[in-house]
């Protein structure tokens, strides 16, 4: 008979999690694990845990800045296997950057074999390449061995790692940082090292020091690649009183002159971080598309140094205003952001100022200080402990010698007759014969009032604050001294200036004049044909789309679109793209919303001024002037809200006295044009009201000329007898002439 076998056990009873709670949990855990270990800097030593650990691993593998080069591979593969389970090529990728001389204002790795370049040539496999530590990478662990930091165990608890370095070298600020976490970022631009020892040495003598002495002290950046920073005092002060802003760094240029009044432009500098490579071919992009006008050709005549020859399309253009034309354009002017978002005490996420990053950082070298002077006691008084032994050996020798041939056990033996401590008995047994001579035993004694003096200044120097900033200041003035800006790596490679005032019209004047013709079909595709066509009847267009504005303009001329959310925007001719084909969406160049409609597009004219118009029949008269725009953005003038749209935007001759309007219920209104206001910017008056439907269209013209309208078939139409009509601003108006359009516009 079988014996029963019980059925298998169903599943263990489910948990009920709620989803919500589940996923914040999971993804605030992740979110933490990025900003602590991986994105942001330690405001202590400025590294993040990779670079901690590479230079742990090359202090551990002896790659000291005068040992010889190991390859990187072995060095990636130890920080991988030990200390950091990522992949090897984020690892590598780190290292290079700390050797790249380009990206790192005082490089942490010394590196042999090709590390990359300023064009964004990749480094070669960490299989070919080569490295070791700088003189700062030392500065950075310096007293590491001497417990001046904490320890804790490395991922699979098999070794340990330190939690921060002893950072003797204001590495956070002269080397910056960058890196985007969850929720946060942080970008912190280089600064000169001998600037930050001073701005830290005042620091300790004022310690209420305010931010605006800080940031006169750190003047600005200094950026490994040079460049010119261009912000006033102000905007430099504020952004390091508030941690967060940007800089406007520019390159370095000068005009090489040659024969026959011929010259060039040769940029030596180019901003951080820009690729050379990529800038070139951009500007050369640029070029071809006829978007620097100013501008012939465009050269790299770079070898270990940068060389950008620009050549002028003309002598006779200013080279101020073509830079300025280049800057505008191009990546010779870039903005650095600046966040200083750091760990504070390595834990807490935090937006600092720059003097609490210099504070914090005095705040952690005066914890190493104490730290080290703690150790280096306690290792003086197991060295005196020894010493003591020692001397009781010497003046009992006989004995000792006695007691270590006769007895068993000679440790207890001469623990209990000379009451040594174990550490002095091990000491004495293990003391060489030679160590016996008379000699030796003066040199003890000399070591023993040395170490004995040394431990007295030590205990005071703990006594005493005043005495470990002075100690502190003592080791910041040896790093100033260093790294001075006498020294080729300390001197300052970013300067100062102010950018050069350049009259936009005399930009303009700079650009050759060409007649074009400016098309713009209804769905928004814009373009510039050379020359002025007579005939626009023969313009083609794309499948469903149709002609709207087409007129005669010059290549140096602006444009301004007006669009039906009240906006308008600026756009220059000689960046318009060229004739062939259809041209580009006008979307492309400025930021128009892609529900609005075009309403007007027309040539800029200085002294000019329009009629704006919404479609609910309110309008104001405004300078051409006023409407320009800066930036791709436009510049909100007719303030609309949906449904309400910008309807009309007709040109206001000088002698005109009477404004007409005709709304969609088909009605005419003519009223005296000095009851339309002149304003800068808002919605306006009413002028003209309706029972149904909106505005249709308005003109102001002089009213003994009469008013002229275009029908449906191009022929124009006078009417002078305009009486009936005339009316004041805000009535309804009456039936048009009989010949008006249908479609209710005047042109």
């Amino acid at each position: 008979m079988s014996k029963h076998v019980p059925p298998p056990q169903g599943p263990s009873p489910i948990e009920k999690i709620d989803l919500k709670d589940a996923l914040e949990e999971r993804y605030l855990a992740y979110a933490l694990s990025t900003i602590m270990h991986r994105a942001l800097p330690d405001v202590r030593d400025g590294l993040k845990p990779v670079h901690r650990r590479l230079l742990h691993v090359m202090q551990l593998l002896r790659l000291d800045p005068s040992a010889a080069f190991k390859k990187s591979a072995k060095i990636v593969g130890d920080v991988m296997g030990s200390y950091h389970p990522h992949g090897d090529q984020s690892i590598y990728d780190a290292l290079v950057r700390l050797a790249q001389d380009f990206a790192s204002r005082y490089p942490l790795v010394d590196g042999q074999g090709n590390f990359g370049n300023i064009d964004g040539d990749s480094a070669a496999a960490y299989r070919y390449t080569e490295a070791r530590m700088t003189d700062v990478a030392k500065l950075l662990l310096e007293g590491l061995d001497e417990a001046t930091v904490d320890f804790r165990p490395n991922y699979d608890g098999s070794v340990e790692e330190p939690v921060v370095l002893p950072g003797a070298f204001p590495n956070l600020l002269a080397n910056g940082s960058s890196g985007i976490a969850v929720g946060m970022a942080t970008s912190i631009p280089p600064h000169n090292a001998a600037e930050l020892c001073d701005a830290a040495l005042y620091l300790i003598k004022t310690p209420n020091a305010t931010e605006e002495k800080i940031a006169q002290l750190v003047q600005g950046p200094d950026f490994p690649t040079g460049g010119i920073i261009i912000d006033g005092r102000d905007v430099i002060t504020e952004a390091y009183r508030s941690g967060r802003g940007s800089f406007r760094v520019r390159a370095r240029w000068a005009v090489e002159e040659l024969p026959r009044g011929v010259w060039q432009i040769v940029v030596t500098e180019i901003p951080y971080l820009v690729q050379k490579s990529r800038l070139i071919e951009k500007v050369a992009e640029l070029l071809v598309a006829k978007k620097l006008p100013l501008l012939g050709d465009v050269r790299d005549e770079s070898a270990e140094d940068v060389r950008i020859v620009l050549e002028p399309k003309s002598r006779t253009v200013d080279p101020a205003v073509m830079m300025e034309q280049m800057f505008r354009n191009t990546e010779l002017e870039a903005r650095i952001p600046l966040n200083m978002n750091v760990l504070s005490h390595g834990k807490v996420p935090k937006v600092m100022s720059l003097r609490e990053v210099l504070r914090e950082w005095l705040d952690h070298r005066k914890d190493v200080l104490v730290r080290r002077t703690n150790f280096r006691l306690g290792e003086i008084a197991r060295r005196l402990e020894i010493l003591d032994g020692y001397l009781i050996a010497y003046l009992n020798l006989d004995e000792v010698i006695r007691i270590i041939r006769e007895e068993d056990e000679p440790k207890p033996a001469l623990i209990k007759r000379f009451r040594l401590t174990d550490m002095q008995a091990e000491a004495i047994l293990n003391m060489r014969l030679r160590a016996l001579r008379r000699l030796e035993e003066m040199e003890i004694r000399g070591e023993h009032q040395s170490l004995s003096k040394e431990q007295k200044g030590l205990q005071s120097l703990l006594k005493s604050e005043t005495g470990q900033w002075d100690r502190i200041a003592d080791e910041i003035r040896a790093v100033k001294e260093k790294f001075s800006k006498k020294t080729p790596l300390g001197r300052r490679r970013t300067d100062f200036a102010e950018a050069p005032e350049i009259d936009v019209e005399q930009e303009q004047a700079m650009i050759e004049k060409e007649p074009v013709t400016v098309v713009c079909s209804e769905k928004g595709w814009i373009r510039a044909m050379k020359g002025h066509l007579e005939d626009f009847s023969s313009l083609a267009y794309k499948d469903g789309d149709r002609g709207q504005f087409a007129f005669h303009a010059m290549s140096s001329d602006r444009v301004m679109l007006f669009s039906s959310s009240g906006k308008f925007f600026t756009l220059d001719v000689a960046k318009l793209p060229g004739g062939r084909g259809h041209g580009e969406p006008v979307r492309l160049i400025c930021d128009l919303d892609a529900a609005d409609s075009i309403v007007g597009l027309f040539v800029h004219v200085p002294g000019t001024r329009r009629l704006l118009a919404s479609s609910e029949g309110d309008g104001f008269i405004v300078s051409e002037e006023e409407c320009l725009a800066n930036t791709r953005k436009g510049k909100q003038v007719l303030n609309v809200k949906a449904p309400v749209e910008a309807a009309v935007c007709a040109m206001v001759p000088e002698d005109a006295t009477h404004i007409a309007a005709i709304g969609e219920n088909r009605k005419m209104l003519i009223f005296r044009r000095d009851e339309v206001p002149d304003m800068a910017r808002g919605k306006g008056v009413r002028l003209q009201r309706y029972k149904d439907g909106g505005l249709s269209d308005a003109r102001a013209f002089r009213l003994r000329d009469g008013l002229n309208w275009t029908d449906s078939s191009g022929r124009n139409f006078t009417v002078t007898d305009l009486k009936e009509w005339i009316g004041e601003r805000a009535q309804a108006g009456r039936l048009p002439p009989k010949g008006f359009p249908l479609r209710n516009k005047f042109s």
